[in-house]
């Protein structure tokens, strides 16, 4: 989606600001024996509740037999993305980490994003994997400017995970949004600066670093949306929708 008056812009930023808002409140809510159904069920009342839709419930992904049957993604531990919440019973527990990803449409416009919480105490390693994939997403972010190209997102993501000992996960990355919930370009997490589609005013894009434990390989699950790690290491996952303007890019879903 490229913004392109007003009007759409608003928009768009008032959409991000309930999305963001509506993760912080779903991040209060994450404590030990809480269920991924609860969370699920609060997200679309507060959605709804403000005369929105949830971007992801009966949306199909490319390449998938089904429609999607929730309103949130609730990733546990090795669980990367698209946790189905609603199918089986999925609990906290003490010591997991939990990847919240939720899409708002606002007036017909449609912003994206995710964050990973602790489940009460955590390890110091599990804390330093979620600190790596926000600083990653700061660095991709900063490195969004118009003019630029789609590799320096990647490139500035990448950079960011050197040094840490995480894996990026390297089949997923970010996307356009905006009149879809995936739209090109995608923006893989590793490249090269100074490739890829230019960044032009206007453009609307998802950016969200996801790391491992581990090697970063992962595998889809039977349900056909769930992605585990495929050594089972537990992952992390940081996104954010960014209007990309002259004077920088724009955080919409900030809370």
């Amino acid at each position: 989606m490229t913004i392109r008056n007003p009007e759409q812009r608003a928009a768009l930023i008032e959409g991000g600001h309930r999305l963001g808002a509506l993760l912080e409140a779903l991040r209060a809510k994450v404590a030990p024996g809480v269920t991924a159904l609860e969370l699920d069920a609060f997200a679309e009342a507060t959605i709804r509740a403000g005369g929105d839709l949830p971007s992801f419930k009966n949306y199909t992904l490319e390449g998938a037999r089904r429609p999607y049957p929730a309103t949130l993604c609730v990733s546990i531990n090795d669980e990367v993305v698209h946790g189905i919440p609603n199918e089986g019973t999925k609990v906290l527990k003490q010591g997991d980490i939990v990847s919240l990803d939720l899409g708002l449409t606002h007036e017909g416009i449609i912003v994206d994003a995710a964050i990973t919480a602790p489940v009460g105490q955590v390890s110091e390693e599990n804390l330093r994997l979620m600190r790596a994939c926000d600083e990653a997403l700061a660095a991709g972010i900063a490195a969004a400017k118009v003019g630029g190209r789609v590799g320096d997102i990647s490139n500035a993501i990448e950079k960011s995970f050197k040094g840490t000992g995480f894996a990026i996960v390297k089949d997923l990355g970010g996307h356009g949004v905006g009149d879809r919930v995936h739209e090109e370009p995608f923006i893989a997490n590793y490249g090269h600066a100074g490739t890829g589609e230019e960044l032009v005013e206007g453009m609307v894009l998802a950016l969200e670093p996801i790391a491992s434990l581990g090697k970063g390989a992962v595998i889809l699950a039977p349900d056909g949306y769930t992605y585990r790690t495929r050594d089972g290491s537990r992952a992390s996952h940081s996104e954010h929708t960014i209007l990309i303007e002259k004077g920088g890019a724009l955080v919409v879903t900030k809370a």
